[in-house]
């Protein structure tokens, strides 16, 4: 996109007002850099694109978050979750600033850190769309190499952000309020109301866990079969016309030609023009409420992190 918004917005006051939150938090993994993917993206001018280049009206803090006040000194395994009480704590704080945003009837656009964010920044646009639209839910096209629908118990690594979207679809459980607890069901997603596009890496239970709900998922084999615009086609009749929208998009559903510096590449990913197919076409709906850019790591992949960088018009 390379000019302001004209779309009509279904389920915000107007197009052009946007809510930016900068999550520096790597706690989800156990690589170092992807907390200065923000900074990054910032410095490279992301924030200057969108207001304006693209006119919109941003309403943003100035501040890298990276919760370091709220990360406990000690934070042992629980059920197979590396640093949970860092990744509750860090996400549940992001919920409640993207709810700010949001209940104020603005899109919110979050910068992280890795994919664990997707954990706040989802459950507070969900809250804020059920308080604003009568209960409506929330729908999430998940754009990833991965399917991050991982429990903790069918995780191979224990890495939170292979997670998220088991939390957010309330398939995992835990009566601890400093373990995810505070995840109450307003801040919840259907799985009915879940679309993957760009998977080609996914474990075996969370193959299990896809089958057994009949969650839609479009691979990579799909887009090579029917084309990306045949694969949107689908995907958005599936959620609907009558929903809010929610785009997570993860650097890595990109090809680590176009863009390798993420902490987990898989070869055969999306290209960068079907990458920026995908935010146009939910764009044209005017049902996008939410918006996640995740899982850059400038200090990975030197020979071509400031393509990773360039690559920031997916966001648009």
């Amino acid at each position: 996109m390379t000019s302001p918004p004209l779309m009509v917005p279904k389920f915000l006051p107007t197009g052009d007002d946007l809510g930016v939150v900068a999550v520096g938090f790597n706690g989800g993994q156990c690589k170092l850099g992807v907390d200065a993917a923000p900074s990054a993206l910032i410095d490279a001018g992301l924030l200057t694109q969108l207001s304006t280049d693209l006119g919109f009206t941003l309403h943003y803090d100035g501040t890298v978050h990276s919760y370091e006040s709220i990360r406990p000194s000690s934070d042992p395994d629980y059920r197979n979750m590396k640093r949970p009480l860092a990744v509750s704590a860090a996400t549940q704080r992001l919920s409640e600033q993207v709810y700010e945003h949001a209940s104020q009837g603005r899109c919110v656009l979050t910068l992280g850190g890795d994919h664990s964010v997707a954990i706040g920044s989802i459950a507070g646009v969900a809250r804020a769309i059920r308080e604003r639209h009568a209960g409506r839910e929330l729908a999430v096209i998940w754009v990833d190499a991965h399917a991050d629908i991982n429990t903790p118990e069918t995780s191979i690594s224990g890495n939170i952000h292979g997670m998220p979207v088991a939390f957010l679809t309330g398939l995992v459980r835990t009566d601890r309020p400093d373990v995810f607890g505070w995840l109450q069901p307003d801040q919840l997603i259907s799985l009915k109301k879940l679309v993957y596009i760009g998977l080609r890496d996914v474990d075996p239970g969370e193959k299990r866990i896809l089958r057994e709900h009949g969650v839609r998922a479009f691979s990579m084999h799909d887009i090579d079969k029917h084309g990306i615009g045949k694969v949107m086609e689908l995907a958005l009749g599936h959620i609907g016309a009558d929903t809010p929208i929610h785009l997570s998009f993860d650097v890595d559903a990109l090809d680590p030609l176009i863009a390798p510096s993420t902490g987990t590449p898989v070869r055969g990913g999306l290209t960068l023009r079907e990458g920026d197919y995908i935010c146009e076409c939910v764009h044209e709906t005017g049902s996008l409420v939410g918006l996640d850019l995740v899982e850059v790591n400038p200090s990975l992949g030197d020979d071509g992190k400031d393509d990773n960088i360039g690559a920031k018009e997916t966001v648009h």
